[in-house]
């Protein structure tokens, strides 16, 4: 068997594994409950829940979507956040070939993504970015940012500094000229967090994207009559969507744009 292929299968179970811990988190946090310690119990019984009923994916797929013990629908946040971190930890792998060689590497992105899953779950739920969520994140990437100016790559380094303020300013002009209307406190700072990540000109590709995700998708709930112009939406999970998709192809996109208009 291809040792490859055994690399990628561990991780893309380690990512499922790590996905139904985010579950726990993304749940803890909405109640306040310490998620480093205590069993997992199901949300509505309450029943601690056996180990057999936690195996990622398949626990779902055996209970057909229903708690054991007392028939409640189970959400389908669970497996889709458990096999979309599985996907993104394997993409992270496959995507930058050094990274094997590069573990720290490696682990620094997964960090990132798993705190990324749980800013776009949570803000899709409840409208809200956790400082206790995105304040970490952000010192996180700025430490990582200053391995940099120990490599004396002073110049990958000020971008990303630059591309960081340059975003968060972009998005505070656009709190104050709207008063909070169409963008809240919480995206200056994911949007901070995206130029410290991601640099210029991916920040570009990110930020872009975003909006024309999030437009498109607005446009659709509103002739689906789901929303209404004056409905909110939060704009937190296209931001996440926008800084996944720059970081795995934001350099192809950048270079078909510019052979596609000449420059």
């Amino acid at each position: 068997m291809d040792v490859n292929f055994i690399y990628q299968l561990i991780i893309f179970i380690f990512g499922l594994t790590i996905g139904s811990f985010l579950n726990c988190v993304i749940y803890r946090l909405e109640t306040g409950d310490s998620f480093l310690k205590g069993r997992s119990f199901c949300p509505f019984c309450k029943h601690k829940l056996l180990w057999l009923d936690l195996i990622p994916i398949f626990s779902f797929i055996f209970l057909k979507g229903k708690c054991r013990y007392c028939g409640k629908k189970i959400s389908w946040q669970y497996p889709l956040v458990e096999i979309s971190l599985a996907i993104l930890f394997l993409f992270s792998f496959i995507f930058f070939p050094d990274l094997p060689f590069s573990l720290w590497k490696l682990f620094y992105y997964w960090l990132v993504i798993s705190f990324l899953i749980i800013i776009f779950v949570f803000d899709l739920k409840y409208f809200i970015i956790l400082d206790k969520i995105i304040y970490p994140l952000i010192i996180l990437v700025l430490l990582f940012d200053f391995h940099f100016l120990f490599l004396k790559q002073y110049a990958t380094f000020y971008n990303l500094i630059l591309s960081a303020l340059a975003a968060g300013l972009f998005f505070l002009i656009i709190v104050l000229i709207s008063n909070g209307k169409w963008m809240g406190i919480g995206d200056i700072k994911i949007s901070f967090f995206m130029g410290l990540f991601l640099g210029f000109p991916n920040i570009l590709v990110a930020l872009f994207l975003s909006f024309l995700i999030g437009a498109i998708i607005g446009i659709g709930l509103i002739l689906a009559q789901k929303k209404t112009l004056k409905s909110e939406v939060p704009f937190g999970p296209f931001l996440v969507i926008g800084t996944l998709i720059a970081l795995f192809w934001g350099e192809k996109i950048v270079s078909y744009y510019l052979v596609l208009f000449n420059i």
